[in-house]
């Protein structure tokens, strides 16, 4: 199989596989209750995109969505942004992700560096999350008030979350590998009431205090009024030095009915984050109807999660997967939390996990997989993976050579799931079908509902041709709006400047004529690193904040051989060389401030950064001239205000690239 070419078939599901997805299912009932009849997926999605109406009011019924109000109209403005879904209907999240009862399986299995291996069913869950809704009323948090949490991905964080919904409070949550100044860049913006939040954590063997950053939250975030503890890595850990706060196991005795507020379809269920590109990471808005109604068709439909499955993705809460995986509970599956490095003590670590726990669904990031490709291991080989169904991969896009490796090295007989998307939508707008083949280096299909096209640079939808990716249509998980955003300005910049009334997401990619999807990286200057995306002003702030650092650049050159390689370019005071303590100072920095992640793999020093005639840095054409992009394709001289500053580039791109061949 090594070095087949791109597009070349590697799976295909057996017809008895096919027959008892819910994806065959859900056809065979729309043939019986609608009267529609699809020969083939691609029919089922231009049907999807085509009659709006139809088809999210058949998720509606298929999925048996309880609401105590009824809705008046499916779709009552078609306008993006802007689009009104299912008006008049009143529901609640955490009532559907907490109605499966199952004594056969548990709800969550967790592991981490810190916590030995441990199991929480569904009737503890239950009653965990009736506990802290409880506090939370008598702290007094009331319907839209916001709750956040610097927690990692553990079993509190989705009981705190699940609370929280089920009140009507509005969630969001940030990793505690990111820095105080991240964090209170994203959480300020919102005024939460009450913080969840741990003592600290270990990653790679290591152990970080995360008091001192708690304390730094409390002071910067004047509108808490209480905060709740959580004991990871000292069990025996007081709330000494907090304000107003208590412990975790404090707020889980008290006794409590389940109840769950009913709110409109459109009530905020969470605030997730940008990258921050441009300012401040923008906090995205998404309803709990919205949310219900695309990870329901998301998860049931293309991932084809059942109560039987046990569905991970290595996550942290600061990324959107983290919010999918505990949707993995809207369909009864029991869902796997992991905290800790995924190549700690090696990158066998998560493949015992998934032996460990019996996983069915194993989803990562392409970084890695490459990273396993690259290190030689043998999960197929060394593990008993013989329950797993399917991988996922997303992050970044997965190269024809990772493919190839997981059929290898993993299991022949898998289903593999490339996809993407975004945080924006909190969903894949291309991604795996389990009625289709599996091709290598392409994703399977655009998602039901999505109406994904590939637009020239003069608008215009083409087939097997790179182009801008842009939606048509609205979803109904499109933010309902940015929190503190006067008159939708920031939302239609972020989306809609390039195509009025078109989405444009920033990525570029290839529609093939059988369908399926390849993803080429971003069209802006998003940096992705392991999952975690981080907006380059967040760098900026952080790196120019440095006395030595007049001004600087960085670049995610993710998508070489599936890898990411993240060098950061920096102009110096005068008279200041770039010496490794220097380059020590600069990477403890943006460590300590925003994300281990995030910490360049390289560092160059320049004389000054490219930029426009009207000051903005030259991110994307710089990324293209070191992917290899010829100049005069990848930047108009004529508008740059110093084109001279463009050569340092081309000559590092030709090392790189000759450093790449060797």
């Amino acid at each position: 199989m090594a070095n087949m070419p791109e597009g070349s078939l590697l799976w295909e599901g057996s017809e008895v596989f096919k027959h008892n997805t819910n994806l065959y299912r859900y056809m065979q009932w729309l043939k019986e209750t609608r009267g529609l009849t699809f020969s083939s997926y691609e029919e089922l999605w231009r049907w999807s995109v085509s009659d709006l109406d139809a088809f999210w009011t058949s998720i509606w019924d298929f999925f048996d969505i309880k609401a105590s109000k009824p809705y008046t109209r499916v779709l009552a403005s078609r306008s993006m942004p802007g689009a009104q879904w299912f008006p008049g209907a009143e529901l609640n999240y955490a009532e559907h992700a907490l109605r499966h009862d199952s004594n056969e399986q548990p709800a969550i299995l967790f592991q981490s560096e810190v916590r030995p291996f441990e199991s929480v069913s569904w009737k503890q869950l239950k009653e965990h999350v009736a506990s802290v809704a409880a506090a939370l009323r008598n702290m007094g948090v009331q319907h839209g008030d916001r709750v956040v949490a610097y927690l990692p991905n553990m079993p509190e964080a989705v009981i705190a979350m699940l609370a929280s919904a089920s009140i009507g409070a509005v969630w969001s949550s940030c990793s505690p590998d990111f820095g105080s100044v991240s964090v209170i860049d994203r959480f300020r913006q919102i005024e939460p009431k009450v913080l969840f939040a741990i003592d600290g954590y270990r990653y790679s063997g290591k152990a970080f205090d995360r008091r001192p950053a708690i304390q730094e939250l409390q002071q910067a975030l004047p509108t808490l009024s209480h905060t709740v503890l959580v004991p990871y890595l000292n069990p025996e850990s007081g709330v000494e030095g907090l304000a107003n706060a208590l412990l975790w196991q404090d707020i889980l005795g008290q006794s409590s009915t389940l109840q769950f507020e009913q709110v409109p379809f459109d009530h905020p269920l969470w605030v997730l984050y940008s990258s921050g590109t441009t300012g401040l990471p923008k906090a995205i808005v998404q309803g709990h109807g919205g949310i219900l109604l695309e990870h329901l068709k998301s998860i049931g439909l293309h991932l084809n999660l059942t109560p039987d499955d046990r569905f991970f993705w290595f996550t942290t809460t600061g990324w959107m997967m983290w919010n999918v995986v505990v949707s993995g509970l809207l369909a009864g599956s029991t869902i796997l939390l992991y905290d800790g490095s995924p190549g700690y003590p090696d990158l066998n670590v998560l493949w015992e996990f998934a032996e460990k726990t019996g996983m069915t669904v194993f989803g990562t990031s392409a970084g890695y997989l490459t990273s396993c490709m690259k290190a030689g291991i043998e999960p197929g080989r060394d593990y008993d993976l013989s329950r797993l169904v399917s991988m996922g991969s997303t992050g970044s896009p997965l190269p024809p050579e990772g493919f190839e490796w997981v059929y290898e090295h993993v299991k022949k007989d898998l289903w593999l799931a490339s996809t993407s998307g975004g945080t924006d939508v909190c969903s894949s707008f291309v991604t795996g079908c389990p009625i289709l083949p599996v091709y290598s280096g392409e994703i399977q299909c655009r998602s039901l509902g999505v109406k994904v096209e590939a637009f020239d640079p003069d608008g215009r939808p083409v087939i097997d041709e790179v182009g801008e990716l842009v939606i048509t249509e609205p979803m109904p998980s499109m933010p309902l709006y940015f929190w503190n955003d006067p008159d939708n300005a920031r939302y239609r910049d972020s989306y809609f400047d390039m195509y009025p009334g078109v989405w444009r997401h920033g990525d570029w990619i290839k529609i093939t004529p059988r369908g399926t999807a390849i993803i080429y990286g971003r069209s802006d200057s998003t940096i992705n690193r392991l999952g975690v995306r981080m907006g380059t002003s967040e760098i900026y702030r952080t790196v120019e904040s440095l006395p030595e650092v007049m001004d600087s650049l960085v670049i995610d050159l993710e998508g070489m051989e599936g890898s990411s390689f993240m060098p950061l370019f920096v102009v110096l005071q005068e008279g200041i060389e770039l010496d490794d303590g220097l380059k020590k100072k600069i990477r403890d920095q943006i460590r300590k401030n925003l994300s281990p992640r995030h910490v360049p793999d390289e560092i160059y020093q320049i004389r000054e950064v490219p930029r426009t005639l009207n000051g903005k840095k030259l991110e994307v054409p710089i990324k293209k001239i070191l992917l290899g992009t010829p100049v005069h394709k990848a930047v108009n001289l004529d508008s740059t205000a110093n084109p001279d500053a463009v050569n340092f580039f081309v000559q590092l791109a030709e090392q790189l690239k000759a450093k790449q061949n060797s």
